[in-house]
This record gives structure tokens, C-alpha cells and sequence, in this order.
């Protein structure tokens, strides 16, 4: 067992024998009441990073519901007041000072009989920085822990930022002995396994836990485990929505330590509940409401909505505007951001060319009109002609081909761009993740925009989620009932529509296959023989890990999207532009 310490604003207290008053416990006015009940206000809210006045704001009007409710105890997320997370940010002393001072400022809410407060926050001190969670109660802090197991892989860097705590004890909270370990302290079992020898009665969890596909299955295997060694029940409060790339899902819960479901709430949703904790035969039994949990289509669905409505509100665009080109990948886009924003800040342009055929043009007035977006065509053929008048005498003699057609694209994303900067609205830019990992996509134009809320989603995964949205309108979604994606453009051909009779497929495998091989190549990084030995074409293979490589520097300029997978393109795939490498059986 590693060396631990109790924390009190700073001081170490020695280790006491087993069956003593557990070291770290702060002694207050309260300290010699047993109660035989609590109750949890557990708060899964939406703060947002670096406003630091508005999320002291949230924990002011949480800590009055949590009052009105009858609650003895507010839970907020890990690092509430600050957002999560802080990055580089934190580094600043101004943002670390103004972050203590907010939840010093709350720390009065909690005096006489109001409930008391436990507020994730940025925490220096003796000239480190810690990632903390405090203990407001009888008007001031009463504890202070700090998070043991700094993540540094994937999306978390918070060995760059934060210095790591002290093994803690638990925090007395009206004679209730609180394990308080801090998100990815339960990943492992030593925080745990410390604060249950330490006394702990019960483990209270903070969370800025990111989503992925699948995730909250995962989370809850991780809590099992810890029940299971512990016998302690815990609560899981985890903040939802999004910032940049990531989106939080909340979905909080509770578990008996007989592993029995205590509470779970919604995902992707604002959600404050109680949770009421009572000592029974010697140990704790928590109870609370059990929102059934969506599936994994409604939970992908409202991630990349979740996603795409936070980065337009928090900073502050009016609406959004978007190609709509009678193509799958737009439309999915126009109804994700009809669903994050509704239909009046949602603005769609047609940019037809002397190629786009008249299925296009009838697919996207569709679309636009199924949404009730305002729809607005404009004709692309003067820039893409004056680009190539301009260009006529450096270019003559050579070949006309795919420099010709990214004009088209270019002049589509510059008119895009035009408007974005006319209005205000951010341009919604809507490439793949196959397109995106095999370079289909032009830089400076069909790339152009502020957010991608598919960038992690495969082509397949396109169509699937397509058709489902057509069947199904998930929680908290802004856009109408039924067909909301024309049936027409899920069943044709995909089409750049750059030159005549074109199809995706005259460049790329079909999308089931060039899909299976991307999937093998970015999540589960597969050698070429393992991917061959799944029925692939080794010269096939070979081609797409070419492609997939020579794209980064396109990568590298494309918009943030919604991360949905382990390996979504920018947090957590960092390969070199520079890359000679090739995987040769």
C-alpha cells in the first residue's frame, strides 16, 4: 500500500491504528452527531470552461434546489467551477486565483442549517496545483482532497497541468465518514482500497468522465469492481456537454454495495435529483429514481447533437450555416443542427454547378423543407469559371482533372465562409471519418468551417443513424417527428457530383469495405497481414494505409468535431505529417 496522508488546507496528520478516528477527518461543530441519513442532491450540470462567474451561478441556483428539495448535501462534477477540462488554461495564476476565490464566495451559502456543498475546483497550494474537490459546510471549507491518478492518455493530458495528491482519508460530513476519490481514482483499486482502511462508510465520486460509444457500460463495470472490493455503495455524478471535441453524457448513478442500482439518471440531459442514503443493519442502503438508459443509436445521435449545440452557444454564434447538396452527409448534418438549435437559427444554401443533377436539387429542397430550415440556392458557375479564366494561361496545355474540380469546392466554401462572416453564423462542415482519414475532401473548400459534428462518425454509421433519426427523435432534441432525411438520398449512390456520372466508388472502395479496413488501421492499429487475413486485399490495404498516412496535414487543418470513438482524429491519433513509415508484409 502506498504512503497516504489526510489533508487539511495543507497539513499532514500521521497515521492512527486501525479502529481510530480516521486520519483527515475534519473536525467540526457537527463531528460528535451520527446521523442515521443523507441526502444527495447529485447535480449533473453543464458548466462551461473558463466562465467561471456563470458556473458559480449553476452551483448557487443547484445549492438553492438542492435546499428547497430537503437536501443535506450538493455534488457537483470534478472541476465544476473551472470546466473541464482546463488544458493550458489553468496554468494561468489569474485563473487559479479567480477559481478559489468563486468557491471561497460559496462556501457562506452553506452556513446554519442550508445544505453543504462538495464543488470540484483548480486548488494551489505550497506551489502545486491540484485538481480538488472541496467541502463547503457551516459557511466555510471544511476539507480539501485532492485527485490522486492524473490521467495522461487519449484525450487527458493532466500530467501537463496538475500534480498529483496524497493517498487521502476520508472527510467527516455530519458524522458520516465520506470517501471522496475523484474520477479516474476509481479507474484503478489503490484510492479505493485506501480510503475503504481508512474508514470510509461510503464513496462519493466527482466526475468530468468523457463519452464514447459504450461508455457507460464501462463506467458502471469499473464502479462494480470497486463495490465489489470495497463493500462500500458509491455515487457516480458525472457533468454533461460539450467542449471542443468532447461531449459528457452525465448518466450519473448510484450502487448499493450489494451492487443493486440505487440511481441512474438520464444522458445528455441536465438532470439534479436526491439521492437518499439510510443506515441500515450496520451499513449504508442508498435510494433514488432509475431513468432507463437510451440505446447506443439515441446515445450517438445526441452526442454529435449535444457537441454541436455547445460549441455554437458557449461561443456565442447565433446560428449555424450549411452546403446542402441532396447528399447523405449534409443532410444528417442540416438535422443535427436543426435538432441542437431548431429550425430558425439553422440556414441551408444549395451551391449547384452545371453537374449537379436535378435528383440533387429535388433531394435537397426536400430535406430543407422536411426540417423547415430557411433554404436559399445560389448558383456557383461565375466564381468556378472566373477561377479558371484566371488561371487559363498558367494552366494551358495541361490536362483538365482534379485541380478543376476543387475549384467548384473552393468556390462552394468560400461563398460559405462569406456568408459566415456577412451573418455570423459558423459554417457546419460535414466530411466523414472515412472521407477524412483517406483525404476525399478538399482543403479550403468542402473542409471550410467552424465544427464537424460527424467527423468521427464512418460513412456507414452515416446511413445507419440516418435511417434510425428517421424512425426515432431522441431526448431533448429541437426538431420535428418523422422523416427528417429524404429516403431518396439514404438509398442512391453517394456523389461529389464534381464530373459527369461520378460516384464515390470510382475513387474509394465501397464504403462496408474501405470502412472495415479504416477501423483496423485507426482504432485497432492492425498490421497489414491482420487486416489481409479478414478477407481484405493486400494491394487494397496497402493503398487506404497510404492514403490514411499522406492525409494528416489535411487532418491537421480541419475543423473540431464530436469525439465519439477511442481514436477519434486529433486528441487521441497524433501522427506525424511527416511520415515515411509504410507496413510492409
Amino acid at each position: 500500500m502506498p504512503v497516504f496522508y489526510g489533508l487539511s488546507f495543507g497539513f499532514s496528520l500521521p497515521l492512527l491504528a486501525k479502529g481510530s478516528k480516521p486520519y483527515g477527518m475534519i473536525v467540526s461543530a457537527q463531528d460528535d452527531i451520527v446521523t442515521d441519513r443523507l441526502v444527495f442532491s447529485v447535480a449533473q450540470l453543464n458548466p462551461t470552461l473558463g466562465d467561471i462567474s456563470g458556473n458559480q451561478k449553476k452551483a448557487i441556483k443547484a445549492h438553492a434546489k438542492a435546499q428547497e428539495d430537503g437536501a443535506d448535501l450538493l455534488v457537483l462534477s470534478e472541476l465544476f467551477i473551472s470546466g473541464y477540462p482546463p488544458e493550458d488554461l489553468v496554468l494561468k495564476p489569474a485563473f487559479q486565483q479567480a477559481c478559489r476565490a468563486a468557491v471561497e464566495e460559496l462556501a457562506p451559502l452553506t452556513a446554519g442549517e442550508a445544505p453543504a456543498i462538495l464543488i470540484g475546483t483548480p486548488w494551489e497550494e505550497d506551489d502545486k496545483l491540484y485538481n480538488a474537490v472541496c467541502l463547503l459546510d457551516d459557511g466555510e471549507v471544511k476539507a480539501i482532497r485532492y485527485k490522486v491518478d492524473l490521467p495522461n492518455y487519449g484525450v487527458f493530458d493532466e500530467k501537463r497541468v496538475f500534480d498529483a495528491g496524497p493517498f487521502p482519508g476520508p472527510v467527516d460530513f455530519r458524522g458520516v465518514r465520506l470517501g471522496v476519490p475523484i474520477c479516474e481514482d476509481i479507474w484503478d483499486s489503490e484510492v479505493c482500497e485506501c480510503l475503504e482502511e481508512t474508514g470510509a462508510e461510503m464513496l462519493v465520486v466527482p466526475n468530468g468522465s468523457p463519452y464514447i460509444l459504450g461508455k457507460s457500460e464501462i463506467r458502471q463495470q469499473v464502479a462494480i469492481q470497486r463495490v465489489v472490493e470495497t463493500s462500500l455503495p458509491l455515487v457516480y455524478g458525472n457533468q454533461v456537454g460539450g467542449q471542443d471535441e468532447l461531449v459528457f453524457d452525465g448518466a450519473s448513478f448510484a450502487l448499493n454495495a450489494d451492487l443493486s442500482l440505487a440511481m441512474q439518471m438520464p444522458g445528455f440531459v441536465e438532470r439534479q435529483e436526491n439521492l437518499v442514503a439510510e443506515r441500515k443493519d450496520g451499513g449504508w442502503r442508498l435510494s433514488g429514481a432509475v431513468a432507463p438508459l437510451a440505446d447506443k443509436d439515441s446515445n450517438a445521435w445526441s452526442a454529435c447533437m449535444l457537441g454541436l449545440r455547445d460549441y455554437v452557444n458557449k461561443n456565442r454564434f447565433p446560428g449555424v450555416v450549411l452546403g446542402l447538396s441532396g447528399g447523405i452527409d449534409s443532410a444528417i448534418c442540416a438535422a443535427l443542427a436543426v435538432d441542437a438549435l431548431g429550425a430558425d437559427r439553422v440556414h441551408c444554401v444549395m451551391l449547384p454547378y452545371r453537374y449537379t443533377s436535378e435528383e440533387s436539387f429535388k433531394d435537397a429542397e426536400d430535406c430543407a423543407r422536411a426540417l423547415g430550415v430557411r433554404y436559399d440556392t445560389i448558383a456557383i458557375k461565375e466564381p468556378v469559371e472566373g477561377f479558371a479564366n484566371a488561371l487559363s494561361g498558367m494552366f494551358d496545355g495541361t490536362k483538365s482533372g482534379v485541380t478543376e474540380e476543387n475549384l467548384q469546392s473552393r468556390s462552394r466554401g468560400t461563398i460559405l465562409m462569406a456568408i459566415s462572416n456577412k451573418f455570423g453564423d459558423m459554417v457546419v462542415t460535414t466530411g466523414n471519418k472515412s472521407e477524412m482519414s483517406v483525404g476525399y475532401a478538399t482543403l479550403y473548400g468542402d473542409m471550410n468551417g467552424g465544427f464537424n459534428p460527424i467527423k468521427d462518425l464512418y460513412k456507414m454509421q452515416v446511413y445507419h443513424l440516418s435511417a434510425w433519426r428517421n424512425e426515432n427523435k431522441p431526448l431533448d432534441a429541437l426538431g420535428p417527428e418523422g422523416e427528417v432525411i429524404p429516403a431518396n438520398i439514404i438509398s442512391k449512390a453517394p456523389t461529389a457530383e464534381l464530373r459527369e456520372n461520378q460516384t464515390d466508388q470510382d475513387s474509394l472502395p465501397d464504403y462496408p469495405v474501405l470502412d472495415d479496413i479504416l477501423e483496423c488501421l485507426v482504432e485497432k492499429e492492425l498490421s497489414v497481414p491482420e487486416i489481409v487475413a479478414r478477407g481484405h486485399e493486400t494491394e487494397l490495404v496497402h493503398r487506404i494505409e497510404h492514403l490514411l498516412y499522406i492525409a494528416e496535414y489535411k487532418r491537421r487543418q480541419s475543423a473540431p468535431g464530436v469525439k465519439l470513438t477511442e481514436k477519434n482524429f486529433g486528441r487521441d491519433r497524433r501522427y506525424p505529417i511527416t511520415n515515411g513509415f509504410r507496413d510492409r508484409d
